[in-house]
């Protein structure tokens, strides 16, 4: 994860901030993100917390769409944020800092750290659209057997592990893979019988060829 401010120094960080007209806020557990981030040009940067994006359909069905961590970045222009459709959701306590994207691109100074800075929002957002391009892959899947099998390799590709460390719980994981809970835990079983894995909590182990 490509964290924004990486090599600027505090002090830089500071007068950047300052300079981008930048609002840090606070949230708590549970509280509800709307009005900060639904403007079409706002960037959200989280300093420290848990941050998740979820999908509730007319039939009360809850899909996760995104989580997001420490270092990581969100925004319409982003992410998967639909007026009405969506909620965004503080999982731990937060620390958000919002940028106006245009303040971002009309910024007319020409210092060093602005310029890594610049640099580590495009790895940040070429990073973030990598991301979706591989749900898309997992979600393109019709059987559950086969997402859950494309998830564990993309996952382990990414981190040249047999060893997966799920980054939520398995409920978020089916709202993650858009599958029902009970029979994506069914499918777990069969893979782990079959002896395509072995699970211990939220680590798994692919004990078949990548």
């Amino acid at each position: 994860m490509v964290d924004i401010f990486a090599n600027i120094s505090e002090n830089n960080k500071c007068k950047l901030l300052q300079i981008l007209e930048a609002r840090t806020q606070f949230f708590k557990k549970n509280e509800t993100i709307s009005t900060n981030v639904n403007n079409g040009n706002n960037i959200a940067f989280i300093v420290s917390g848990l941050v998740e994006i979820i999908k509730i359909d007319y039939n009360g069905n809850k899909s996760l769409i995104d989580e997001f961590y420490e270092n990581d970045i969100f925004g319409n222009m982003i992410s998967s944020i639909e007026n009405n459709e969506t909620s965004i959701i503080v999982k731990e306590d937060a620390k958000i800092i919002f940028f106006d994207f245009n303040d971002i691109i009309n910024c007319k100074i020409e210092k060093g750290y602005y310029i890594q800075f610049m640099k580590n929002l495009l790895s940040s957002i070429m990073e973030k659209l990598e991301e979706k391009n591989e749900r898309l892959e997992i979600l393109m899947k019709k059987t559950i057997r086969n997402k859950l099998l494309e998830y564990f390799k993309l996952n382990s590709q990414k981190y040249g592990s047999r060893f997966i460390y799920l980054p939520f719980n398995f409920t978020d994981l089916a709202e993650y893979l858009v599958i029902d809970r009970s029979a994506m835990m069914r499918e777990i079983k069969y893979l782990k019988e079959e002896g395509f894995i072995e699970v211990k909590g939220k680590r798994i182990n692919l004990l078949y060829d990548r």
